[in-house]
């Protein structure tokens, strides 16, 4: 058998032909003899678990950051004197940034990387002596197929067409039909869904799969899909009483629900009174620590920094990179609404002393607080109070994937029966005592998915589900903003996002390597 040797995984899918290897193993563990007790099988799980923290991360563009660049709450801003790439994502448009061809070339690597782990475990399954074990050998091949899951359902929104990879291989194949793709994430959630334990919530189990995640992304695999494709299933796999069914079970089971104030799910938006990333809110997280460095450890949350206010901290709010979020964001909120000032950082509104408009680039007054870099009232990163050299890169406030709320307004969304008391629910807790009524219907429980989901990386997804003509209407717009202190007009057309179908750059190294095989995506 040829032997693979273990610490071989940072390499492009195509590119294992132009790599020098090491020829000497770094560890006497190689597929031969590894991958044989449940020891090694929970080392690898932990394995696929780092190869998605890295890939949502650590690694190339942060996919939150350019969700919400993407959608009409944000805009690519960052400093002024910067490179245009990330207003090319923004406008859709490579005119922008024309030497930019590899913009999410990191994120194809590190993606590929972990699923080539996430394919390597799978294979081993019937390898691995589990001692008759079948509940934990059937908990790690679902952990292991959720990541897997997830891991292509954010490559194939962002990309559309890519190469389909089921076992491990580095041959060099053609991008697979979207519909291919969706009916592994759709197999492999609702294997996932069917086997993992049933025991409801505990913080004990934080960042790791659970039924209830499983259940609840195959929900919102379920309506990205139909909505995007125009589907009534989803890959023939699932159908739309099924979806609903996996989400009234969360809702059932799960022992999740929302917490009292929507302003402690955010540590910048409650600091003391934060309610932590293990609360009964979170139906899954990706875990990040502080420990990140550049000698190859990328524990930390490497986008955050994105989201801070440009090179300029005021308590509780760190520094950052300086993307802004637009202004009718914070106009679409009603004055009652509790969660305007728990999801956005307005300048004049707490009176913050900034004083780097020369620095920043399409200034608007607003930030994002629910992912804000945060200091100590002396001013210190917390990266660094914690010990870190590196405030930059080991930022570690986990992404929060699924609330519990969301699944209540997905759940109402496909026609629960308790649709109305679910909408509700989320409603009150957002207005308290200003709370009033409104009649449960497909505009509203989108309206409020915007509210309460804004800046999480969400909105762009929901646009792009109700349709390109939607999400291009919503996106575009011409407006005056602030950069470098002078105003400037940014335009963002609707017709550019209509070309690119709402998708992304494929990484042209990548169709370099593939010698063409690869093909770019209309309007890259």
């Amino acid at each position: 058998m040829k032997n693979t040797y273990l610490y071989i995984f940072c390499l492009s899918l195509f590119s294992l032909g132009s790599c020098s290897l090491e020829t000497e193993p770094l560890t006497q563990q190689t597929d031969t003899n590894f991958y044989k007790t449940t020891d090694d099988a929970y080392t690898a799980l932990i394995g696929c678990y780092d190869g998605l923290q890295v890939a949502t991360g650590g690694a190339g563009k942060g996919i939150p950051v350019t969700s919400e660049i993407m959608s009409d709450d944000c805009f690519g801003g960052t400093g002024n004197s910067d490179k245009y790439d990330y207003a090319a994502i923004d406008e859709f448009d490579i005119t922008r940034a024309p030497s930019e061809i590899d913009m999410y070339n990191d994120n194809w690597i590190a993606y590929y990387k972990a699923l080539y782990r996430c394919n390597v475990l799978l294979s081993k399954m019937d390898q691995i002596e589990w001692n008759g074990d079948t509940t934990l050998r059937n908990t790690y091949e679902s952990e292991t197929r959720f990541i897997r899951a997830y891991l292509y359902f954010e490559m194939v929104r962002l990309w559309g067409n890519i190469p389909l990879l089921t076992a491990p291989s580095t041959d060099n194949i053609p991008q697979a039909a979207p519909e291919e793709v969706y009916k592994v994430i759709a197999q492999d959630l609702a294997f996932a869904s069917d086997h993992l334990p049933s025991s409801a919530y505990s913080a004990t189990v934080s960042g790791r799969v659970t039924k209830w995640a499983a259940k609840s992304l195959l929900g919102r695999v379920f309506l990205y899909y139909t909505g995007y494709y125009g589907k009534t299933d989803l890959a023939g796999v699932v159908t739309k009483a099924q979806a609903l069914q996996h989400l009234e079970d969360v809702v059932a089971s799960s022992g999740h629900g929302l917490l009292e104030d929507f302003s402690t799910l955010w540590p910048a938006a409650s600091v003391d009174k934060y309610a932590g990333e293990s609360n009964r809110e979170i139906v899954f997280s990706i875990k990040y620590t502080y420990t990140s460095d550049y000698n190859g450890n990328t524990d930390g949350n490497h986008w955050l920094v994105m989201f801070g206010m440009r090179e300029f901290s005021s308590y509780p709010y760190g520094r950052g990179w300086g993307v802004t979020v637009n202004s009718k964001l914070w106009n679409a909120y009603a004055t009652n609404d509790t969660r305007r000032t728990a999801t956005i950082i307005g300048i004049t509104e707490e009176k913050i002393p900034f004083d780097k408009l020369n620095n920043q680039r399409e200034y608007t007054g607003y930030y994002n607080k629910k992912y804000s870099p945060m200091v100590d009232k002396d001013g210190k990163d917390l990266p660094l109070t914690m010990g870190s050299q590196f405030w930059d890169i080991s930022q570690f406030q986990d992404y929060v994937v699924l609330r519990y709320s969301d699944v209540l307004l997905m759940a109402a969304e496909l026609g629960s029966g308790s649709a109305q008391d679910y909408f509700d629910t989320v409603r009150k807790r957002a207005y308290k005592t200003g709370y009033t009524q409104i009649p449960v219907n497909y505009d509203n429980i989108m309206t409020e998915r915007h509210l309460e989901f804004a800046l999480e990386g969400i909105r762009y997804w929901d646009l792009l589900r109700q349709g390109i003509g939607k999400a291009s209407s919503s996106i575009a717009e011409t407006t005056t903003l602030l950069s470098g202190g002078a105003q400037t007009t940014k335009t963002i057309s609707a017709a550019k996002i209509q070309n690119t179908k709402g998708l992304q750059q494929i990484p042209n190294t990548q169709i370099t390597l593939s010698g063409g095989v690869l093909k770019q995506n209309t309007g890259w």
